[in-house]
C-alpha cells in the first residue's frame, strides 16, 4: 500500500485486513517500528482529532512527524492553478508540496472543498493536484468529498461495539447553523455499504447527497451485500437502527449559494438528535458522530452525555486505525 486516500481504493478483505492489524497494535504496540521515519503533515484547514491522533500515532510508534499550517508560520500557499499571484499567498502548493515531501517519508494533506462548484469539488480538484506533486506515500487527511481515516475509524468503532454487519446504520442529516462539507457524510454511507449494512440516508428536502456519491456507496453495498436507499421520513429510517450517525451537511440542492441554503435550513432546527428519536430503533442503538458537535444544536446533551453515546470511543478509534495506516505505508507487514 502507497497511498491511503479512499476506502474505495482497496479492496473489502484489504479493509478487514488492515483493521485485523489496528487491533493487533492496540493489544501489542511496538514502539520502534517505525524508528527514524518521519511524517509531513499538510493542514489546509482546521483540526483537532486528525492532527492530534497522527501526531501520537506516529510518536507510539516510534517515530516523529512535523506540522504545517500555510499561512501560520509558514508562506501561505496557494493552491489554484494558473492564477496570477498576485494576492497574499507567496509560494504554490506546486513548489512547497514536493519540497515538504521530499523532508519525511510519508505525507498528510487535509485541504477542504472549496464549497463554490459541486462539480469540482466532487472531481477532487485541488487535493488531486496536489496529490500528484508527491512520490511518497500519501494520507488523505480530508479533502473535498472524503475522508477515509475517519471512515476507517467508524468501522472499526461498529465491530468493537458489535454491530451486526448486516444491521440498519442510519446517516442523519442534523442542524448546524452554517453549510458543511459534505467529506464525512460521503465516505461515511460508503463505508456502512461496504461493511454491508443496510444504508438509509435520512435528510430534509433540498439536502439530498449527490447522486454521484450515492452510486458510489449502491457500488460498495452490491460487493457486500449490502443496501442503500434514502428517505425524509424519519420514523420509517430509524425503525430498528443500530446505528444513528449523525452528521451536518450542505445544501445540495443550491450548493455553493450561502443566502439559498440559509433559507432552506431556517425552518429545521427540529433536527437535532434527542431520545425520542430512539423510540423505535433497535433496544441497543448506538449514537456517532465524527466530531466536532455541537451540543443542544446538532445532537442533544441528553444523548450525547448518555451511555448510547459512542461518540468518544469513535474518536479513540482514529489514533488506533491510524497507526495502522502508518505502519502499513512505512513497514509493511
Amino acid at each position: 500500500m502507497r497511498r491511503f486516500l479512499d476506502l474505495a481504493d482497496l479492496e473489502r478483505d484489504e479493509v478487514v485486513a488492515l483493521l485485523e492489524l489496528a487491533r493487533r497494535l492496540e493489544k501489542h504496540p511496538e514502539p520502534q517500528a517505525l524508528a527514524g521515519k518521519i511524517l509531513g503533515l499538510v493542514f489546509f484547514n482546521p483540526s483537532l482529532r486528525t492532527l492530534a491522533s497522527f501526531q501520537a500515532g506516529m510518536a507510539r510508534l516510534g517515530g516523529s512527524s512535523f506540522v504545517i499550517t500555510p499561512g501560520q508560520g509558514t508562506w501561505q500557499l496557494e493552491t489554484r492553478l494558473g492564477v496570477e499571484m498576485s494576492g497574499a499567498a507567496a509560494e504554490h502548493v506546486r513548489e512547497g508540496i514536493p519540497v515538504l515531501a521530499s523532508y519525511c517519508d510519508a505525507l498528510g494533506i487535509r485541504a477542504f472543498a472549496d464549497g463554490k462548484d459541486l462539480k469540482s469539488d466532487l472531481a477532487e480538484t485541488t487535493f488531486n493536484a496536489m496529490a500528484a506533486l508527491v512520490d511518497k506515500p500519501l494520507v488523505n487527511l480530508e479533502s473535498a468529498m472524503n475522508h477515509p481515516c475517519q471512515a476507517l475509524a467508524d468501522w472499526k468503532t461498529m465491530d468493537d461495539l458489535g454491530v451486526p454487519r448486516d444491521g440498519r446504520f442510519v446517516l442523519s442529516w442534523v442542524y448546524h447553523p452554517r453549510a458543511l462539507p459534505l467529506a464525512v457524510p460521503s465516505a461515511a454511507v460508503h463505508m456502512a455499504a461496504y461493511r454491508g449494512m443496510e444504508v438509509i440516508v435520512l435528510r430534509p428536502d433540498g439536502f439530498a447527497l449527490p447522486p454521484e456519491i450515492m452510486e458510489r456507496a449502491r457500488r460498495a453495498a452490491a460487493l457486500s451485500g449490502g443496501s442503500v436507499r434514502e428517505t425524509t421520513d424519519r420514523e420509517d429510517a430509524l425503525a430498528g437502527a443500530n446505528i444513528v450517525y449523525a452528521k451536518e451537511w450542505g445544501a445540495t440542492a443550491c450548493y455553493g449559494n450561502a443566502e439559498g441554503d440559509a433559507g432552506l435550513r431556517k425552518a429545521l432546527t427540529s433536527w437535532c438528535v434527542r431520545n425520542d428519536w430512539f423510540a423505535r430503533t433497535a433496544t441497543d442503538c448506538r449514537l456517532m458522530h465524527c466530531l466536532p458537535v455541537r451540543r443542544n444544536t446538532a445532537v442533544a446533551d441528553e444523548v450525547l452525555d448518555s451511555p448510547r453515546s459512542a461518540v468518544q470511543h469513535e474518536a479513540y478509534n482514529r489514533l488506533v486505525v491510524q497507526m495502522a495506516v502508518l505502519y502499513k505505508l512505512l513497514k509493511g507487514m
